[in-house]
């Protein structure tokens, strides 16, 4: 099998990572997250249209009774409700949506009207990034028993490189950030590492069989070993997210898409990030050592 030279070629995978991830930061900077009011706290808002209906529509009666900052999804098993996610609002003006909305669609029916509280938002931030942590520590543990620890650093280091293009996306398209957002990190944390442990696992089976070739020789034929491997299962896992993403309706549609970014970001990183870096370190410390 002819092996590519694409550990040779690290530093261009790792400036197109780089490029994407400063750009992302630059957008935070300036323009920050768009915090969902899973986080910010607010109000929920669930009617039963009892009809089929378009989004851009809500949109602008929300936004003739000056509601600025809102969101408005699809719900229920026929798309036939309207979810409205906002901040803070008065009674008064929950009846005036409800209102407005008869005066578009007289069958709609307020289902749930919730409020909530940015206290809870706030938590789970902080359990989602305990979480991350805990997972980390446990994979680098894991990984550090079953290979060696430097190849750990790296596996963890290219699941760091995931959540920041997913962060990045988050941040470039201003997508909203609500809860669905902790699942995609967490998601594409447990989808990256299980790429990463197959490319690994043939590298360290082909160390044992391979002991006068270089690392960097036997990196870059593990890897076209299991290219095809990798590609299969993300492209199969693919099509059903962009299956979701296309027919699941407006719900679940960020989180789709979200995802559909975070497994290719986590294949790339599993062949291009996590395997160089394994190289480097390896060479590093051949380097301290002579």
């Amino acid at each position: 099998m002819k092996a590519y030279k694409i550990i040779e070629k690290k530093y261009l995978w790792f400036g197109l990572s780089l490029a994407v991830i400063i750009i992302g930061i630059a957008f935070l900077i300036f323009q920050g997250f768009n915090w969902g009011i899973d986080f910010t706290g607010g109000n929920m808002l669930q009617f039963d249209i009892h009809q089929s209906f378009e989004l851009a529509d809500a949109r602008s009666i929300l936004e003739q009774l000056d509601i600025r900052e809102f969101e408005v999804k699809k719900g229920g098993d026929t798309q036939q409700e309207l979810i409205i996610k906002t901040t803070t609002i008065s009674e008064d003006m929950q009846n005036k949506i409800s209102e407005s909305l008869k005066q578009k669609w007289p069958n709609t029916e307020l289902i749930q009207a919730e409020t909530i509280d940015a206290v809870i938002g706030k938590e789970m931030r902080q359990q989602a990034i305990i979480a991350l942590i805990l997972a980390n520590i446990g994979m680098l543990i894991y990984i550090t028993f079953r290979f060696e620890f430097k190849s750990a650093v790296a596996a963890v280091l290219a699941l760091v490189h995931d959540v920041l293009i997913i962060i990045s996306f988050y941040a470039i398209f201003h997508i909203p950030v609500d809860s669905t957002f902790i699942a995609v990190v967490l998601t594409i944390v447990g989808y990256s590492i299980n790429d990463t442990i197959v490319v690994f696992d043939r590298i360290r089976e082909n160390l044992k069989t391979m002991r006068k070739a270089s690392f960097t020789d036997i990196a870059n034929l593990s890897i076209m070993q299991t290219l095809a491997r990798s590609i299969n299962t993300s492209f199969t896992t693919l099509i059903t997210i962009t299956a979701l993403f296309l027919l699941g309706g407006e719900t679940i549609k960020d989180f789709s898409l979200a995802l559909i970014v975070g497994i290719a970001s986590g294949t790339y990183s599993s062949i291009f990030i996590a395997t160089p870096l394994w190289e480097i370190f390896r060479d590093r410390t051949k380097t301290v050592k002579a």
